[in-house]
């Protein structure tokens, strides 16, 4: 069969071998990659260069929330070709690895590497795929939500692309077995994922950057010939304009523009009789 460029560099990236080797073992392998990775290793071509000089661009998110809904992890999971992380063997190791992480205390990605795994840590266990796969993978990111009083839920979309860990606090435990309540926490997920907040609220967003969108639009207004008196008016407007397209609670809510986001938790709440608070969230995204 005939061995295409793209195939070799995508072997190349999974092995560090040489392009010719990489061709050869194509061929040899009718275009398999993971056969041809294999080979390679078997003849003692593929390199073995230093992990921190490898490029991790690649992975998946991940996430685990207790059957009592009360822990959850969220955790991005990187490697180097996205031959590797669309890989169902990789995707079970990882899974696996992310439920002993969240039995355990670990809440960071540091921490997490020292959590029994396997036969030994999840940093053996790290060290043991890079030697079966050629790749480097590590855990870039992970957080851990407890909760007290209220659940937590996750989302995974795109395929493990992109990632969401949210925390809503109730005040009547029974409301979180409510289908309302559950349906409202798949809801915010899926929103977080498609609206990418820069922050819970207006106090999560950096000053600098206000200061900065503030005086871009005094720029504006000014060489558009407002008058001095009636600017600040206007930008008066177009912060909160602003905010409310960065901050969670007060973005238009993506199945229903025409609420923002507490709206819909107070509508809940009222329908449950029940006071309810979106206290946290977490969104990972490969790539970004």
């Amino acid at each position: 069969m005939a061995i295409t460029a793209s195939a070799v560099q995508e072997l190349r990236k999974l092995t560090s071998a040489g392009m010719m080797a990489c061709k050869k073992a194509l061929t040899e392998t009718n275009g398999d990659l993971e056969a041809a990775a294999k080979l390679l290793r078997e003849k003692g071509e593929a390199k073995r260069a230093d992990r921190s000089d490898r490029e991790t661009g690649e992975g998946i998110v991940v996430a685990f929330v207790s059957s009592c809904a009360k822990t959850g992890i969220l955790a991005e999971v990187n490697c180097e070709t996205d031959f590797v992380s669309k890989n169902d063997a990789f995707q079970a190791f990882v899974a696996e690895m992310i439920e002993a992480i969240a039995n355990s205390d670990a809440s960071d990605a540091t921490a997490a590497l020292a959590v029994p795994f396997g036969e030994g840590t999840v940093e053996n266990a790290l060290g043991a795929k890079f030697s079966e796969l050629g790749e480097v993978i590590k855990i870039s990111n992970l957080t851990r939500f407890v909760v007290d009083a209220g659940a937590a839920a996750s989302y995974i979309h795109m395929g493990g692309k992109v990632g969401v860990l949210i925390e809503v606090a109730t005040e009547n435990a029974a409301t979180t077995a409510s289908p309302v309540f559950q349906t409202l926490l798949k809801d915010i997920t899926l929103h977080v994922a498609a609206a990418n907040p820069a922050g819970l609220s207006r106090n999560d967003i950096n000053g600098s950057v206000v200061e900065e969108e503030n005086e871009i639009n005094r720029k504006q207004l000014e060489a558009a010939g407002k008058p001095a008196n009636i600017i600040d008016r206007i930008l008066e407007g177009k912060i909160n304009k602003f905010y409310g397209e960065q901050c969670l609670l007060e973005q238009s809510f993506v199945k229903d523009p025409d609420i923002s986001i507490t709206q819909l938790i107070e509508a809940k709440a009222k329908e449950l009789g029940d006071t309810l608070t979106l206290v946290r969230y977490e969104r990972f995204s490969i790539g970004a």
